[in-house]
């Protein structure tokens, strides 16, 4: 006679099956991450911004060993980030980013963090489907990888987002565990680390009302508690009361329904509808399985799915407006559907697998043989039928997963070189006297000149409502001069910004030929990235353009050719 397991070892035996498949789920999503930021020889990916947080994470570090911390931001003086308001809103991201440093290299360290937090936040999302028995945990794993091609690249910048999804999960753990307390440190620290901290607010408020039409109960601890860390997040802050006026400013101006007031990043515009849709194909399908297989009558059981499909639903629809959402709904819109269709996968609500018994006495003349015969067959009918269906979309989710990663490979591997204005900028550090103002003519080209030349200021950077919110008129005819629009721009540049060096990389053609027929500006350096510019004491007659079209034609950097 067989021994019946002892419920201790069953115990053992569902952790240690819980152990290997967060193991493996950690070894898949370490690997693919790593494959998709070692694609390009850059600090990940599209904009530069990877480029600032590793080099001011690493001044972070110089400062704290040389007890000045925190050290003034001197590189946007024009800005609203100037030595007297800079704010870090990316504090402890910068921390978490420091032991990355230590190695010397700043852009290997930042690929590794980006690949480590990323890897992070995806498993999170994995664990919390394990954590809650989630049956079918590996090809939920699939579901995550290959649920939108910008999430997947968007988690591959070296950015503060992956900490949000992070916090967020834990969030989700301890709200479903009734746990109220812990919430104050998370938010504590979330709002240390990232701005995106109202989202831990919002997750909060959904299921304070998810209680109260489940169980018919106020629960406001809650809110409390991560109003109550958020706001000590803001206060016991070295940027305080500064980084108050930032987040406001950046709530007026990206919380709006209208044009922005000034031209933003392209992350805070909408995608296209059918980029939208064919970008996150299964992100948008697992909302549509969510919806349907969500039984708002089973109050009971209810709670979980019904805060996933609120807060999935808010999210979705912030994608729809800003893009830079994309790396937060995604994997929010996959664990709404695997909560949602949780007892669908476990059994307990099936009318399409499972005939009832009363169905089954209906049917027994016709089927001549046992009842206990007859239900038999209709769960093995029910366990081919689930076998079929998860071999069919396993294969359906690889192929989408093959899209994904190769529109993500070629989307990294676009991303302009790690020496990308290297030669440039280090050609200013070199010959420019340090502290002076340089005229960069792309606002997102300040984090790759910061990096590779923190000697010098720049006019724009990091975002162009810095330099909006400080002075409107001077960011409007930056805005009219690096687009072409000032037939003279050398006085203006001189005289309003403080500048007498310009940087700018080689596509700005309209403002190159004002600058080349205005007699004001002389080449100083150039290469195959990027022009620097010198504007003279004296306006002098231009050379003619055939001339000057044969001097750029070279191949070699053109070095300093002041008299």
């Amino acid at each position: 006679m067989k021994r019946s397991l002892h419920l201790p070892e069953v115990f053992r035996s569902e952790s240690a099956l819980r152990a290997v498949q967060l193991f493996t789920a950690a070894i898949i999503i370490v690997t693919l991450f790593w494959k998709l930021q070692f694609s390009t020889s850059a600090i990940c990916c599209g904009d530069f911004d990877g480029y600032y947080h590793i080099k001011w994470s690493r001044l972070l570090w110089e400062s704290l060993r040389n007890h000045s911390f925190p050290p003034q931001f001197t590189w946007l003086p024009l800005t609203t980030l100037n030595p007297k308001n800079y704010v870090d809103h990316h504090l402890l991201f910068h921390f978490f980013q420091m032991p990355f440093t230590w190695f010397g290299d700043l852009r290997m360290g930042a690929k590794v963090s980006a690949v480590i937090f990323a890897s992070a936040a995806v498993f999170s999302c994995y664990w919390l489907l394990v954590r809650y028995r989630i049956r079918y945990s590996l090809v939920w794993l699939l579901i995550l990888l290959a649920c939108s091609a910008p999430f997947l690249y968007r988690m591959n910048m070296a950015k503060a987002p992956p900490f949000a999804i992070i916090f967020l999960v834990i969030a989700i753990r301890l709200v479903f565990n009734r746990k109220y307390w812990p919430l104050l440190p998370l938010a504590f620290v979330f709002a240390l680390t990232y701005d995106m901290f109202v989202l831990l607010i919002l997750a909060t408020i959904i299921w304070t009302a998810v209680i109260g039409w489940t169980e018919r109960r106020v629960q406001w601890r809650p809110v409390a508690w991560v109003i109550l860390g958020s706001i000590a997040g803001l206060v016991i802050n070295p940027y305080f009361p500064t980084n108050l006026h930032l987040l406001y400013e950046h709530l007026k101006i990206k919380l709006t329904a209208s044009e922005f007031s000034t031209k933003v990043g392209s992350e805070w515009y909408p995608y296209d509808s059918w980029e939208f849709l064919g970008n996150s194909v299964v992100a948008c399908v697992a909302m549509m399985v969510g919806y349907l297989a969500f039984d708002p009558s089973d109050r009971k059981r209810a709670h979980h799915s019904l805060f996933f499909l609120i807060f999935a639903s808010a999210l979705m629809i912030m994608t729809a407006r800003w893009r830079r959402i994309a790396e937060y709904w995604p994997p929010f819109a996959i664990l709404f559907s695997a909560f949602a269709l949780q007892p669908w996968l476990e059994g307990t609500r099936s009318t399409l697998t499972r005939l009832s018994i009363d169905v089954l006495d209906e049917l027994q003349p016709f089927l001549d043989r046992p009842l206990s015969t007859a239900a038999k067959d209709a769960g093995d009918l029910k366990v081919v039928w689930q076998i079929v269906a998860i071999g069919v979309v396993t294969i359906a989710l690889g192929v989408v997963l093959f899209f994904n990663l190769r529109a993500t490979f070629k989307d990294i591997g676009q991303s302009e070189p790690h020496d990308h204005y290297r030669a440039g900028s280090q050609w200013m550090s070199a010959n420019l006297a340090p502290q002076q103002i340089i005229f960069n003519t792309d606002w997102d080209d300040f984090p790759r000149l910061f990096y590779y030349d923190p000697s010098h200021a720049y006019v724009s950077g990091l975002d162009p409502t810095y330099l909006y919110d400080r002075d409107p008129a001077l960011s409007k005819l930056y805005d009219r001069i690096t687009l072409g629009e000032e037939e003279d721009p050398g006085p203006l540049i001189r005289d309003r910004f403080g500048a007498r060096y310009v940087f700018t990389d080689n596509s700005h053609e309209d403002f190159f030929d004002n600058a080349r027929t205005s007699g004001w500006f002389e080449i100083v350096y150039e290469d195959q990235d990027c022009t620097v510019l010198h504007i003279r004491d004296q306006k002098v007659e231009p050379e003619p353009a055939e001339t000057q079209t044969n001097d750029a034609d070279t191949d070699e950097p053109q070095q300093d050719k002041r008299p």
